[in-house]
C-alpha cells in the first residue's frame, strides 16, 4: 500500500508538471495559428496507449513515461521528423512565424512551470499558512548529526547565529542553508564563532545514507523494545526519559552518554508518564544500552505540548497569501540555482547528488498529505522550468538561444544545422538521463 500511495503521488505529480508544460506551448502555437500535430503525455516509441485525433491534432498517452511533448508543424524537435523540412515553408508552419512569436511559443513551457510554482506556493501559504520553530527559540542550540560537521567543529547544542552572513528566522530553512553554505557562525558558551563548511560537504553527506545534517535536539521517548530488553514493564511506551541516575537529560543525545557512564549498573531514573514524573529502575547492561527503541523524530506539535520548543504560526489572508508565495517561489528558485551552482563545481562531488527517477519517487511520503503533494509539486515544477532553460539543444533553452542568435543577429541558423544541433543536444541529454539513473542504482546497491 505504501508504494502505490508513492507511486500515484509520483505519477499525479508528474503527469500534472508534464501536460501544463506542453500546454505552455500548445496554448502560444494556437493563438499564432501555428498548426500542432501531436499533444502527447508520455512518449508513444512505437505506439500509444491512447490516442484521438481531435482537429488536426492527436492528442495520446504514450507507455513510456519519461516526459511529455507537442510536435508543432515546420520544427525541429525530439520527434526528428525532417520530412516537412524538405517541402517550402507553410503559413501554418513554425519556420514561417516571426522570431518573436517562436520566441512566445518555446518560452511557454518553462513561463507555465514558474507560474504554477508560484501559484501553488500563494495557494499554499493561503490554505496553511507557515508554520515553524523560530531558530531564535532553539535555546540548548541544534543536535549535529553529520560527522563532516563534528569534523569540522561544529558540535551538538551550537545555536546556529548565521549562514554565510544570513540570519534566518525559521530554523527548518537552516539545514539546506548549512548544506549550500561557506561559512557558519555558531554561539557556544556565550561565544560566537565562525566554521569553514567542508567544500565537499554535500559529497559527504550522500556517501553515508544514515547521517543527518543537523536537527532539533528533542527528548528521549520510549517507542518500543527488543527482545533482550529486561526493562519492558519498568518503562513503557510514550515513557519520556528526563534524568538518569541523577543527571538531567532532556534530550536523547544526552541519554548515550549517562549510560556509557553507568553501563552494567542498576540506576535510578526519572521519567514522564501521563504527564507526571516518576521513579523508575533502570538496568543498562554491560554495552550501555537500555535495548529499548526511542522516537527518532516527533511531530511538531508534540514538541510545543512537551513544553521543548515553541511553535510560530503565519496566517494570512488572500490578499497577503499572494507577496508571501511569490516570497517562497523566489526563494525556492534562488536555492535551486545554488544547488546548479555546487553541480558544476567538481570538488563539492554534488555532481554525484544527481538522481533520475527514483530519486523523484523517492521524495514523495509513503501517506497521503496534500500539503506535501503541492509542496514537492511546486519544487519539482522550478526545477523542470530550470532545467529546461539550460542552452543545450533539444531543449527549450537551446531553442531559445538559436532564436536570440537570430533576433540580434539578423541571420537565421540552416534547418540543416538545427537538425544536427537537435541530434547532439538529444545525445547530451540521453547522456545525462544515463549518469542520473545510473547514480541511482549506484547508491541503492553501494551507499548504505
Amino acid at each position: 500500500m505504501d508504494i502505490l500511495i508513492k507511486l500515484s503521488q509520483f505519477l499525479l505529480s508528474l503527469s500534472l508538471l508534464i501536460i501544463l508544460h506542453e500546454l505552455g506551448h500548445f496554448i502560444p502555437a494556437k493563438l499564432f495559428k501555428t498548426r500542432v500535430e501531436k499533444f502527447y503525455l508520455f512518449f508513444d516509441v512505437k505506439f500509444s496507449l491512447f490516442k484521438k485525433k481531435i482537429g488536426e491534432t492527436v492528442y495520446g498517452i504514450g507507455w513510456l513515461p519519461l516526459g511529455g511533448y507537442v510536435k508543432i508543424a515546420g520544427m525541429v524537435d525530439e520527434s526528428m521528423d525532417t520530412e516537412q523540412l524538405e517541402k517550402e515553408p507553410q503559413p501554418w508552419e513554425f519556420r514561417s512565424k516571426p522570431a518573436w512569436q517562436r520566441l512566445i511559443i518555446m518560452l511557454g513551457g518553462v513561463t507555465v512551470n514558474f507560474i504554477l510554482a508560484f501559484l501553488i506556493y500563494i495557494g499554499m501559504a493561503y490554505a496553511y499558512g507557515e508554520k515553524y520553530i523560530a531558530n531564535d527559540d532553539i535555546t540548548d542550540g541544534v543536535l549535529v548529526q553529520s560527522p563532516a560537521l563534528l569534523e569540522a567543529g561544529l558540535q551538538t547544542g551550537d545555536k546556529i547565529v548565521s549562514v554565510d552572513g544570513k540570519e534566518y528566522e525559521n530554523f527548518f530553512n537552516v539545514p539546506e542553508a548549512i548544506l549550500l553554505g561557506k561559512h557558519v557562525v555558531v554561539e557556544r558558551n556565550g561565544v560566537e564563532e565562525t566554521i569553514d563548511l567542508p567544500v565537499d560537504l554535500i559529497d559527504q553527506i550522500m556517501s553515508n545514507r544514515n547521517a543527518g545534517l543537523i536537527s532539533l535536539r528533542i527528548p528521549f521517548v520510549i517507542a518500543g523494545f527488543s527482545e533482550e530488553s529486561v526493562n519492558e514493564g519498568t518503562l513503557q511506551v510514550r515513557d519520556i526519559v528526563k534524568s538518569i541516575a541523577g543527571v538531567s537529560t532532556p534530550y536523547s543525545d544526552q541519554v548515550a552518554v549517562v549510560l556509557e557512564n553507568n553501563k552494567g549498573k542498576e540506576v535510578e531514573a526519572i521519567v514522564i508518564r501521563d504527564g507526571e514524573e516518576k521513579a523508575v529502575n533502570l538496568v543498562i547492561d554491560n554495552d550501555g544500552k537500555l535495548n529499548v527503541a526511542y522516537a527518532g523524530g516527533l511531530p511538531i506539535d508534540n514538541l510545543e505540548k512537551l513544553g521543548i520548543y515553541k511553535v510560530s504560526k503565519q496566517d494570512y489572508s488572500l490578499a497577503e497569501s499572494i507577496p508571501a508565495g511569490l516570497h517562497m517561489g523566489k526563494e525556492r528558485i534562488g536555492k535551486y540555482f545554488d544547488q546548479l551552482k555546487k553541480i558544476v563545481q567538481p570538488e563539492t562531488g554534488a555532481y554525484k547528488g544527481l538522481g533520475g527517477f527514483k530519486t523523484m519517487y523517492d521524495i514523495f511520503p509513503s501517506v497521503w498529505s496534500w500539503q506535501v503533494f503541492w509542496s514537492i509539486t511546486a519544487m519539482l515544477s522550478i526545477m523542470l522550468g530550470v532545467m529546461n532553460l539550460l542552452p543545450i539543444p533539444a531543449l527549450d533553452g537551446g531553442h531559445v538561444m538559436f532564436l536570440l542568435y537570430e533576433m540580434i543577429s539578423g541571420r537565421k541558423p540552416s534547418d540543416k544545422f538545427l537538425e544536427k544541433a537537435q541530434m547532439v543536444g538529444f545525445f547530451i541529454l540521453i547522456g545525462l538521463l544515463l549518469y542520473a539513473n545510473g547514480n541511482d542504482i549506484y547508491r541503492a546497491i553501494f551507499v548504505k
